[in-house]
């Protein structure tokens, strides 16, 4: 994943010729094409952007990224357009602005349209879909945390199959699904809303997308804030082992404050808590939860990724208790289980959205793999000895991507971004997916990069409504003066 300059790069690596505006000239119908935007219900705005699959070829096949608006309120003092990403990757963009569009400030409601898109492979944008709901009720149920031999070659058959389920169905669009063509695809959809310049917000894996993005166009940086911040350049694996610590890290703030509620199932102490859901995994490992929604049993992966999705937000933390209360004290495992379908957008009906399966062709063509579930297990041991709860299963979750069809040889690196104007990159202390390292590391990559710091809990910092994180972003994207360097809210 080598940093790009300015001059753009097609799908191969290759810099292109660029004309004096830096657009590509073999793209100029592309970055020119008129959006044709219909009332889609609830006040929002729809269209399709039309971009080449293969940016060394851009005249050839085009994929369709859909987008969806909510027009800014005050037209008169309008500024342009907000683009946002949910992360994920795979984490449709469309969705995540008609359930949170208005949760963002109101000056920015005011002065921006509020923007979400698909990326390629996401959602209704090409979506790259590999498996069927039974096929990945299986993969999910399939012990990731394998004590040995036998669990071990189960989980690299389900992660093959998985890999050989893509390539059987989505084998023409794998090579082109990752981060760099998709921050190419930003910038198109930027010229399309005719502004000069971008205006960002991105969550999660998000911030990814916004940091290619103003690698490969520093000069059309207008405003960015990379809220929950990924490393660019840590290893595929190395990912895995800090965000399994980052979860670590959140549970024992969960158990520090359940321990001090009445009936927490968990006992009295943070000690006695953890030493608990140790016991209660491993019981689960033996002998799976049976639930009253469906037939599953409640694996202990299941229960893993139960007890994780509720880390995502405070908020949660009364369900988790309740959750566990069940699990614990009288081994029914349906709680656990909603939360669990909850993270991997599965449907009551047992169908899913596409996130999994792109969120795999991403992350598994965006950096290098090991080459073998043994090397896999190497980082799942590491993993185990910082973060003995959730190590292992996080882990193990990327072994796909070891038979994954397209492969890449690029290497992190730092993305600096030379150039660009002032971009906000928002770190919260104690979050479970992105731990706040990553915030550090990227802001200091930046060569213009701004940290502010959410001291609390939970994923990303500005949707949870904290006063002082909304009212330092939004004035930044609002003026383009971000927050005094090193500002900490609690």
């Amino acid at each position: 994943m080598l940093a790009l300059a300015a001059t753009g790069c097609n799908a191969s690596g290759q810099k292109e010729a660029v004309s004096s505006t830096g657009t590509p000239t073999g793209l100029d119908l592309v970055y020119s094409q008129q959006l044709s935007w219909k009332g889609c219900g609830g006040g929002f705005q729809c269209a399709t952007a039309q971009v080449p699959l293969d940016y060394a070829k851009p005249s050839g096949e085009k994929l369709g990224i859909s987008l969806i608006k909510l027009p800014a309120q005050d037209k008169s003092n309008r500024i342009g357009s907000l683009f946002t990403n949910p992360g994920g990757p795979g984490g449709s963009g469309v969705d995540f602005i008609r359930q949170a569009a208005g949760s963002f400030g109101p000056d920015l409601r005011k002065r921006f349209d509020i923007v979400g898109f698909d990326p390629r492979g996401v959602g209704k944008s090409g979506p790259v879909r590999c498996n069927t709901g039974s096929q990945l009720d299986q993969f999910f149920a399939t012990d990731s945390s394998p004590d040995d031999r036998q669990e071990t070659d189960a989980l690299a058959a389900a992660s093959k199959n998985f890999a050989q389920n893509c390539q059987a169905k989505a084998a023409a669009e794998l090579p082109y699904v990752g981060t760099t063509n998709a921050a190419h695809d930003l910038d198109v959809l930027r010229a399309t809303v005719g502004d000069k310049q971008l205006t960002y917000y991105g969550a999660s894996y998000g911030t990814y997308l916004g940091a290619f993005y103003a690698e490969q166009f520093p000069s059309n940086v207008r405003a960015l804030v990379l809220d929950g911040a990924v490393d660019p350049t840590a290893s595929s694996t190395g990912l895995l082992i800090e965000q399994a610590k980052g979860f670590e890290t959140a549970f024992r703030a969960f158990a520090d404050d359940c321990v001090k509620k009445p009936n927490c199932p968990l006992g009295t102490s943070t000690d006695a808590a953890l030493a608990k859901i140790t016991d209660f995994l491993n019981q689960t490992d033996k002998k799976p939860l049976a639930n009253t929604r469906d037939k599953r049993q409640v694996t202990e992966s299941l229960a893993v990724m139960g007890i994780a999705t509720a880390l995502y937000l405070k908020e949660y933390w009364p369900v988790l208790r309740q959750a566990l209360a069940q699990a614990i004290q009288k081994s029914d495992g349906t709680l656990l289980l909603t939360l669990a379908d909850q993270m991997v957008e599965r449907k009551p009906d047992g169908s899913y959205s596409n996130q999994t399966d792109a969120n795999m062709a991403v992350n598994c063509v965006d950096k290098p793999n090991p080459s073998s579930a043994k090397e896999y297990g190497k980082a799942a041991d590491e993993a185990t000895k910082v973060a003995p709860r959730f190590g292992p299963f996080v882990v193990w979750g990327g072994l796909p991507c070891v038979y994954w069809p397209v492969q890449t040889k690029k290497q992190p690196a730092p993305i600096t971004a030379k150039g660009a104007k002032p971009i906000v990159v928002i770190g919260t202390l104690r979050d479970p997916a992105t731990p706040y390292k990553w915030a550090q590391s990227l802001a200091s990559q930046l060569s213009s990069g701004v940290l502010l710091t959410l001291d609390g809990d939970g994923h990303t910092a500005y949707l949870q409504g904290n006063p002082c994180i909304t009212q330092a972003t939004d004035r930044y994207l609002v003026t383009t003066e971000p927050p005094k360097a090193g500002t900490v809210c609690r």
